[in-house]
């Protein structure tokens, strides 16, 4: 059974799931970060692929990419990094990334490479659905990844449903029609999308991201799904920890509470 399948049955509240850029702010410090967070009690991992053009990320995250590919990260790097990482490191992992490198080093020869390290799924946020389930759902599903599909609040719910339908693992509920980053709390009309949501009967748990950073958002998060997905905070306390993923998970769990 695919891990993020066995995630949600052992565990359907309070999920905590924390992104980070692969190569930043140190090109080899991808593992050590992995097993910095697992050790910690993070629940999930999303492994950031630098791409130069992010469109759905904010400046936190932009700036991470900026910097990870300047430090020479690259997809073969990320895969030699992480050959290794099942040895050690027991919970799910997803690597999150835009088309075009994937596309370029070949969305077949990725998945057996995601396959061959461990990796459990894929958010590829500029994936149109219809495109995934016509080109890339029988090879991604070959090699046992779920494809993880972004929700936003401008998401017709009869998309939310063909969503639902045609992906696994969880669906990435998005906080707001806006770019990554940190927030200090969601307001009523977002919480009312949440509601909204979670009324509609879905089949696959959700998670709540963008935006979460501290106990107020992480909090609300978890009243309206599984559990959050933290990036933009992360990433930010990483660097601030000059790259000591102990020292940055500690500080990001005070600070959810």
């Amino acid at each position: 059974m695919n891990r993020i399948d066995q995630l949600f049955r052992q565990k359907n509240e309070r999920i905590l799931s924390v992104y980070f850029c692969a190569g930043c702010p140190t090109k080899d410090g991808t593992a050590d970060v992995i097993r910095s967070l697992q050790d910690a009690g993070v629940d999930m991992i999303e492994i950031g692929i630098p791409f130069s053009d992010p469109l759905a990320d904010g400046p936190v995250i932009q700036g991470a990419a900026t910097k990870a590919l300047r430090n020479g990260m690259s997809l073969h790097v990320i895969f030699d990094q992480l050959r290794d990482i099942r040895r050690t490191v027991h919970i799910p992992l997803l690597l999150m990334g835009y088309l075009n490198p994937i596309l370029n080093y070949g969305f077949e020869a990725f998945c057996r490479r995601c396959s061959e390290c461990g990796i459990d799924g894929l958010i590829i946020p500029d994936l149109p659905l219809a495109e995934y389930v016509a080109e890339y759902r029988d090879t991604a599903l070959r090699y046992g990844l779920h494809v993880v599909m972004l929700i936003t609040p401008e998401t017709s719910d009869e998309r939310v449903r063909e969503i639902d339908r045609q992906t696994g693992g969880f669906i990435y509920m998005v906080s707001s029609a806006a770019v990554t980053g940190a927030q200090r709390s969601f307001n009523e009309e977002r919480q009312a999308y949440f509601r909204h949501i979670n009324s509609l009967g879905l089949t696959h748990p959700r998670l709540v991201g963008f935006g979460v950073s501290n106990r107020e958002t992480f909090d609300a998060a978890c009243s309206a799904s599984s559990g959050a997905i933290v990036g933009s905070r992360f990433v930010t306390l990483l660097d601030e920890c000059g790259g000591d993923a102990r020292q940055a998970i500690e500080r990001l769990k005070e600070a959810l509470g």
